[in-house]
């Protein structure tokens, strides 16, 4: 299992929301075919198929716990995380 099936995993599994970087969070989300536009300190992800718009904000070196959260729910909802997401 890869970096990123890792992270995938941890964040589906929602054990440690608080313990996220960012910067790894932005690369998964990528990964999942996201498109990334910057305005300022919110990165906004889209991505075709998908409602909703992810918005995150750096806090430190991690990804704010309420916004993992809501990347979850929208892997998830949406069966992005492949067998993980099940």
């Amino acid at each position: 299992m890869g970096k990123y099936e890792k992270l995938l995993l941890q964040v589906i599994s929602g054990t440690s929301d608080a313990g996220i970087r960012f910067g790894e969070l932005c690369v998964l989300l990528k990964k999942l075919d996201f498109e990334e536009r910057t305005r300022g300190s919110h990165h906004i992800f889209r991505k075709e198929g998908v409602a909703e718009k992810i918005n995150l904000q750096q806090d430190g070196d991690k990804a704010k716990p309420y916004q993992v959260k809501q990347v979850r729910n929208i892997i998830v909802k949406n069966k992005l995380g492949g067998e993980l997401s099940v």
